[in-house]
């Protein structure tokens, strides 16, 4: 069998990507999927309204406060947290079920999320930083469902979520898009490419 870039294990690996809000962490993610089919995001659940450019079960699955409190219960999720007054999570079966099927599986969330899986699961962290906190301030200023009081609260939620930098395994600071992608797809090439995970090559 061929040997490809990625898609050679007999088991996918779990990968998390956080960022403050605005920082481009879903434009690369979307990249990488692009590029490479073993790759594949996690679609999470929330229990907030979908956007204009969002799509049921692409970008998220859109349920109830009730069906996801119901979900809690049921023990649904790996992880959930509620941010700006929403809720959010990763279903279990979702991530189960794609690295059982040999896909490397990208986990999007906030800090908050990410924290919580810590030291409870096997996965790769990986933050993505903007160049800076103004420089974040301006690329929100140019989304149009965001209003000034809503900057001003990302960005203090923006930077609470740096200060946790430390406990991810990798930082790609998004000064350059395409640089930026290359040096993500690098740290999910090595991560396959890692001794311990010798025993799931194909």
């Amino acid at each position: 069998m061929k040997q490809k870039l990625l898609g050679n294990l007999k088991k996918g690996l779990f990968f998390i990507i956080s960022a403050p809000a605005g920082t481009g962490k879903t434009t690369l993610t979307r990249m990488l999927t692009k590029e490479f089919k073993p790759v594949i995001e996690s679609v999470s659940f929330t229990s907030r309204e979908p956007r204009k450019d969002e799509k049921e079960g692409i970008d998220y699955f859109f349920i109830t406060k009730e069906e996801f409190e119901k979900k809690i219960e049921e023990n649904g999720f790996l992880e959930y947290a509620k941010v700006f007054d929403h809720y959010y999570g990763t279903s279990k079966t979702f991530v189960e079920k794609n690295l059982n099927e040999k896909k490397h599986v990208v986990l999007v969330i906030d800090t908050q999320g990410a924290m919580k899986l810590k030291n409870r699961i096997e996965c790769t962290y990986i933050f993505i930083s903007p160049p800076s906190i103004d420089t974040l301030k301006e690329r929100m200023k140019k989304r149009a469902d965001i209003d000034d009081k809503e900057i001003e609260k990302r960005l203090t939620w923006a930077n609470e979520e740096m200060k946790q930098i430390v406990n991810y395994d990798y930082n790609i600071t998004n000064m350059d898009l395409d640089k930026s992608y290359e040096e993500l797809r690098s740290v999910f090439i090595a991560e396959e490419h890692k001794v311990k995970n010798l025993k799931y090559w194909e």
